[in-house]
């Protein structure tokens, strides 16, 4: 039997280095941390290592296509494929309440068009039953949306990635021709670059979950809390340990059938779909 491989990306630091933490203390295989950074990720390696955990390190840039493809070739000619995929590698330029069109294009390409690089490449060489985690936030809830043809296009039981892409692009050119307008957005859309980017990963989410069904990969997304992390606005709540709880419960003892979910940091699994319910995320900017 091959050995098990898990992958957790953008894990140098925060949530995604509690992540590997957890998984090198109770998953049965090899745990790659990986960080754009190379420095910052062996560092990171370094400090498990010293607390007698054996992850491995490869370096990751999501955003970076050749990187992506590199990895991949890696993961493929030493092992084969692999069992777990942590999506977390994100960002938010949380000092520009309203962004500029570069600044919300690079969190768009991060935060979520990353992710269709990686299913073009690391997807295929997930093996039968593997289980991705998708980290959205409050952000990412359907009821960040105001605009109503949004909505109706993200809530289709049928949804296809290219209607995700067009939505995403719809707002961007929103903010780079200056149509953007608050209203189609949940508290007045401070960060509305943020909301759309998580709402993009977890309207994916759902789309991979219907995709990857016949060969039982479990696709979910999460999210963790307001962590306390250098990119938490206010310093956040939760500890990364702790928020890192609700993930790995998704990857070593949630059912295998459970798939297509948003879940709670209390691991609740929330209705994606309410976009009327209280779930958007406010009063951290």
């Amino acid at each position: 039997m091959a050995n098990k491989v898990a992958i957790v990306t953008g894990a140098n630091r925060g949530l995604g280095f509690a992540i590997v933490k957890g998984l090198c203390l109770k998953f049965e295989g090899t745990v790659y941390l990986t960080a754009r950074d190379e420095k910052r990720g062996v560092e990171a390696l370094t400090k498990l290592q010293t607390e007698g955990l054996t992850p491995q390190f490869h370096r990751l840039d999501v955003s970076d296509i050749d990187s992506v493809r590199n990895f991949a070739d890696y993961i493929k000619t030493k092992h084969g494929g692999f069992d777990v995929l942590v999506n977390n590698a994100a960002i938010l330029e949380w000092d520009e309440v309203y962004p500029s069109y570069e600044a919300a294009k690079r969190n768009v390409d991060v935060n979520y068009k990353s992710l269709l690089t990686i299913e073009e490449y690391l997807f295929p060489l997930l093996r039968d039953g593997a289980r991705v985690v998708s980290v959205s936030s409050a952000c990412g809830h359907l009821s960040n949306l105001k605009n109503k043809k949004w909505i109706e296009t993200l809530s289709d039981t049928h949804l296809e990635t290219e209607s995700i892409n067009n939505f995403v692009d719809e707002y961007l050119n929103s903010v780079k021709y200056g149509t953007f307008d608050k209203n189609d957005f949940a508290d007045e859309g401070k960060h509305a670059e943020h909301r759309v980017s998580k709402i993009a990963l977890t309207a994916l989410t759902m789309v991979q979950a219907r995709k990857y069904k016949n060969r039982n990969i479990s696709i979910n997304a999460v999210h963790p809390g307001h962590v306390k992390t250098d990119m938490a606005v206010g310093g956040g709540e939760i500890d990364p340990d702790k928020a890192a709880e609700v993930i790995l419960y998704l990857i070593l003892d949630a059912s295998p059938n459970l798939t297509g979910t948003f879940m709670w940091h209390n691991r609740k699994l929330v209705d994606w779909l309410d976009a009327e319910g209280d779930y958007y995320c406010k009063g951290l900017w």
